[in-house]
């Protein structure tokens, strides 16, 4: 009975606040979009001196033309002039981006309840094409303004307050530090866009919290969770919208190394700001439905996959969303 509570506990957990690390940056001018749910493996409260590691890679591509819910031929959207402090509208015309990122993910159970944690971006890419200088006679297309390289470092700490035979809540709190570049140039020797850096530039702040509900205990369980992130303001004067997500779902164990689940995410930020004026084309309402699977290999081993499915889209103004969006990964604990 020890054991099944002990691995109830850890499994609960380690599905617990994936989503209060914020792995996701708010959708803003040239358009940055990462997967935002609950993996199952990533990340958790381990038990006392267990360590995990999760090596995960997330792929995305934002080519969906939106104003608002409706789709248009053309996505105009701002650009950032830092060296002159002023915003140029319409100064881009959106064609695509696709978002890469391979994150290691490390936790370590400093108690039975309270786990400290790490997530380290090593790659975080965005390859992009636009036109610039739109409705001038230098207007060019570009794919040459992507970015790439190691980005903001996450750390979090997570405290289990309620567990119980079927019911368990954590709450986390997570600090992002400034740790990924935010002033490369792009292909015209300028700061490039905001969202195209591998990092912010900024220290934010994320408060999350989980429950799970143990329906067939070791089998069923339904989750819910939800975090609200706070960005702090660069040195060049950006500020990335303030996040809120919401995620439900149910998973079911038919078998020990077998698990499969559905869940329902939804993630609401607001506009972005540049010298305290707001962004165009930044912020969004988005809903994804995501099924996905995990296998339990020998020992303490998994592999785990997801789709992300756009149910639901509202963009401010007019940008690029998200497709069909992927995350795979495999976890390890010792």
């Amino acid at each position: 009975m020890r054991a099944n509570r002990s691995r109830f506990f850890t499994a609960a957990s380690v599905v617990a606040v994936c989503i209060v690390a914020a792995q996701s940056a708010a959708t803003a001018t040239c358009g940055s979009a990462n997967c935002f749910l609950v993996t199952g493996t990533a990340e958790g409260v381990n038990p006392e001196g267990k360590v995990n590691f999760d090596l995960s890679y997330r792929y995305i591509v934002q080519s969906r033309k939106l104003e608002g819910t409706h789709g248009v031929d053309e996505v105009l959207t701002p650009g950032v002039d830092f060296a002159n402090g002023t915003l140029e509208p319409d100064h881009h015309r959106e064609i695509r981006t696709q978002n890469t990122l391979v994150e290691m993910d490390i936790a370590w159970g400093v108690t039975d309840r309270f786990t400290l944690a790490a997530g380290l971006p090593l790659i975080n890419q965005r390859d992009h094409e636009h036109f610039a200088e739109v409705g001038t006679p230098s207007e060019f297309f570009t794919r040459e303004d992507g970015a790439s390289g190691f980005g903001d470092v996450r750390l979090t700490g997570r405290y289990a307050f309620l567990v119980k035979t079927k019911n368990l809540l954590v709450g986390g709190l997570t600090l992002k530090l400034p740790t990924g570049q935010y002033r490369l140039s792009d292909s015209q020797g300028e700061i490039n866009e905001p969202t195209i850096q591998p990092g912010s530039g900024s220290y934010d702040i994320t408060a999350g919290v989980y429950f799970a509900h143990q329906i067939i205990p070791m089998r069923l369980e339904y989750f819910l969770s939800a975090s609200r992130k706070n960005s702090g303001e660069n040195d060049l004067d950006y500020r990335f919208g303030a996040e809120s997500l919401f995620n439900a779902g149910i998973s079911h164990n038919p078998s020990d190394r077998f698990t499969w689940s559905v869940q329902i995410n939804a993630r609401r930020t607001t506009h972005d700001a540049f010298l305290g004026n707001l962004v165009d084309s930044t912020g969004s309402t988005l809903v994804n439905v995501t099924p996905g699977f995990r296998i339990q290999a020998a020992g303490t081993a998994s592999f785990y996959a997801f789709v992300q499915i756009p149910v639901y889209q509202d963009v401010n103004d007019a940008q690029l969303a998200p497709r069909t969006g992927l995350l795979t990964g495999i976890s390890k604990t010792f």
